[in-house]
Formats: C-alpha cells, sequence, structure tokens
C-alpha cells in the first residue's frame, strides 16, 4: 500500500499553478510553485493525518480535477489536449486543492492549520517549513497575485471551507 502523499501534493499542486499562473517570468513562476507546494503539502497533511489515512487514498484515489476544472471554468478538454500525459489530473484532490486555496487567501487561517500539524504524524509543523505560505514578502506575493486573490479563488476555496474549519482547533477571538 503506497502511504505517500507526493504525487497528490505534486498533482494538485500543478492544478492550483495551472488554473492560477505566475506573474512574470521564470523565477516568478517558481515562487508561485513553492507557495502551492507550501499550501498543498499543509492541506494534505490535515486531510490524510496518518499513515493508515494516506493508505487509504492510495487505494481509494484522490478524485481528479474535473469538478475543479468545472467550477473554475477551465476546459479539461483542452488541457488533456495539450498534454501528452495528462494522468497527474487524476492524482488531484478537490478537497485539498479548497482547503489549499482557503490558506492561500486567509493568513490567519494558515497559521492555525500550521500550527495543528505539530498535532499529527507528517512534521513537527515548524513555520520555517512554511515561510512562504505564512509571511510571504513582496516578491512572493507579486509572483503569485492570481494564486492568492482571493475572489479568485472563491469558487475553489468555498468548496470545502467550513470542513477546513472544524478539521481545525478553535483560533482565537478578535477582540473588538
Amino acid at each position: 500500500m503506497q502511504a505517500d502523499l507526493s504525487p497528490v501534493i505534486a498533482a494538485t499542486a500543478q492544478w492550483l499553478t495551472r488554473a492560477y499562473p505566475a506573474s512574470g517570468g521564470a523565477l516568478a513562476s517558481v515562487l508561485c510553485e513553492v507557495q502551492a507546494r507550501q499550501a498543498v503539502t499543509v492541506a494534505a497533511w490535515l486531510r490524510y493525518p496518518t499513515r493508515t489515512d494516506a493508505a487509504l487514498l492510495g487505494l481509494a484515489g484522490p478524485g481528479g480535477s474535473a469538478r475543479l476544472d468545472w467550477v473554475t471554468g477551465a476546459d479539461a478538454a483542452a488541457h488533456d489536449a495539450e498534454d501528452d500525459a495528462h494522468a497527474w489530473r487524476t492524482w488531484v484532490d478537490e478537497v485539498v486543492a479548497s482547503w489549499a486555496a482557503c490558506l492561500l487567501t486567509d493568513p490567519e487561517l494558515a497559521g492555525r492549520a500550521v500550527a495543528a500539524l505539530a498535532e499529527g504524524s507528517h512534521s513537527t509543523g515548524t513555520p520555517a517549513e512554511f515561510r512562504r505560505l505564512l509571511t510571504p514578502d513582496d516578491g512572493d506575493r507579486s509572483a503569485a497575485a492570481l494564486l492568492r486573490h482571493p475572489d479568485l479563488l472563491a469558487p475553489v476555496a468555498g468548496l470545502h471551507h467550513s470542513q477546513l474549519l472544524d478539521r481545525l482547533p478553535p483560533g482565537r477571538t478578535p477582540i473588538a
């Protein structure tokens, strides 16, 4: 049984960066991809917190990108024609993509999610591992302007936002 989440993380991050591409050249593309990968990693580790969960995902499969393509208005048939090997799309996890979109657009939620990882078996969840997700600098924000735009990601983030909130421990209530 496969207990490795790397195919799901790679495919879901690739889907996000294709749906919300970088603004700029090669460096911007890399910075955008790193941010997507960090958000997807946090989301995947929260969704599949144990090796057993990850192994079950390997057996059942993540579901693919069809609904995400539909929600964002992407034409999957055109993507399939462009890709020599489009099998990666079958490894996209809709819930992980939705949770990653939530994390990319809400810094407080991203902080809560990384803090929650400390309780899981994947990582210690140290903020340094997810610096570009938690504290993006101006270059990161500029490179991932589309990937971090709340209005653009709203259709994807809204799909499973409430499930993410249920998974996380309660946050601090702001004092008015």
